[in-house]
């Protein structure tokens, strides 16, 4: 079972936006068993639209598009499936009373004929209810293949691929099971990870494959096993799981589809009743958004002060200046002083400070571009970490993030978790 996404639209052509819907797409449909042969975006041209069409019937058992679908001249899709499938628009009335109870409760203006006209489908189509906007989703059977069309909007696109396409596509097709384990593992490249479980990565059955995904400070071991027994496969993906702990136990993380490093912090912070404090010079508040993006992190987390020029290191956190030009702003003792001076300042248990060099140029300090020092204070001790991270600077303030919860992780095992059991 394979399908193509397409994507239909100038703007992500251009530039001017990011094809995000693809991503969730091809995801959801991994999840049931229906692999993405190919993803393409094309511009709103019904000629350009008509070949895609083609080529991808040709090649797979079901085409997916997104976008095209609004009230204006520029939206195309509808008026192409009619060509296309030799077909014609008819008004759809249980989609025009949607319409007009959308604006009744939301719209302040009037209906115009360009959203009434979005009640017009395809009458050979099965219409696919929107919820939340005006233009539905569209099924058609056709041509040895299963066309569908979906709004551009991501979170009109999202809760209508959840509720009405997965359940058709789960009645119409019988697929694979399909499993996927992604390990997260820190401290160390893709590499130094291949030498370390070759023996382990030899001895997969063949059902399983293996793919490294690096990222700035991280990589993630992704297995995936295809059969027609789910049960097989759940309990081989375990086994093998466990058996790569003998390997790389003290570097794995977690898991991706289970709680990421950042929410096994948010545990421990939690059940140990421990507030957490963050100064963040050269990561710019990055630390601090990663936390807060977890639910509940008010439970735990104080807040951060964002100490990125020199000036407010000294204005805010109250580093002497004389401190400052002695060890200069990038050095083990001025991280610390951030740590321990913004651990007093909102009381809390555990405070984690930033500062570094990311480039492109030096700034107010000598030390060279990629250079990174994190600290980690509580009420009786303080240490400090020097790295660097390189000389791009998105790359310098990515793994001075990921690192930063790495060594907070290891901090809270050794003196939290450790001690407690």
């Amino acid at each position: 079972m394979k399908a193509e996404l397409i994507t239909i639209g100038d703007e992500i052509l251009i530039g001017q936006i990011v094809d995000s819907n693809s991503a969730f797409i091809a995801a959801q449909l991994n999840k049931i068993g229906i692999e993405v042969h190919q993803i393409t975006s094309i511009q709103d041209d019904e000629a350009v639209i008509m070949k895609a069409f083609d080529d991808a019937a040709s090649q797979v058992d079901l085409v997916i598009t997104t976008g095209g679908l609004g009230p204006t001249k520029d939206d195309l899709t509808k008026k192409t499936w009619c060509t296309y499938f030799n077909d014609e628009l008819i008004l759809n009335d249980s989609v025009l009373a949607h319409i007009k109870d959308i604006f009744k409760k939301y719209v302040t203006t009037p209906i115009l004929p360009a959203n009434r006209s979005q009640a017009y489908l395809p009458s050979k189509s099965i219409p696919l209810y929107n919820r939340y906007g005006t233009a539905p989703g569209m099924w058609m059977d056709a041509k040895n293949c299963v066309f569908i069309s979906l709004p551009g909007v991501p979170f009109e696109m999202k809760s209508l691929f959840r509720d009405e396409v997965i359940p058709k596509l789960k009645e119409r097709f019988k697929t694979p099971f399909i499993i996927h384990k992604t390990v997260l593992i820190y401290g160390l490249g893709e590499s130094a990870i291949a030498d370390r479980i070759e023996k382990w990565e030899d001895s997969l059955p063949t059902f399983i494959k293996l793919a490294y995904l690096p990222s700035l400070g991280r990589v993630r071991l992704r297995l995936s096993a295809r059969g027609t027994d789910e049960a097989v496969l759940v309990n081989e993906i375990k086994k093998q799981i466990e058996a790569l702990h003998q390997y790389i136990g003290d570097i794995i993380r977690g898991y991706e589809d289970e709680l990421s490093l950042e929410e096994q912090i948010a545990n421990v912070l939690t059940s140990h009743q421990l507030k957490l404090v963050t100064a963040e010079s050269c990561t710019g508040g990055k630390v601090a958004s990663k936390i807060t993006e977890i639910p509940g992190a008010s439970s735990y987390y104080l807040g951060s002060i964002v100490s990125y020029a020199t000036s407010a290191k000294n204005d805010v956190l109250k580093i002497p200046l004389d401190l400052i030009e002695k060890y200069s702003v990038v050095s083990a003792e001025i991280t610390e002083e951030m740590a321990k001076r913004t651990l007093k300042l909102f009381g809390a248990d555990i405070s984690l400070a930033t500062t570094g060099n990311a480039g492109p140029t030096k700034g107010d300090s000598d030390a060279e571009i990629g250079t990174v020092f994190i600290a980690i204070a509580t009420k009786t001790k303080v240490e400090s970490f020097q790295f660097n991270f390189g000389n791009h600077r998105e790359r310098v303030t990515q793994k001075a993030v990921n690192k930063s919860f790495e060594l907070l992780m290891d901090h809270l095992q050794v003196n939290v978790l450790t001690k407690a059991s």
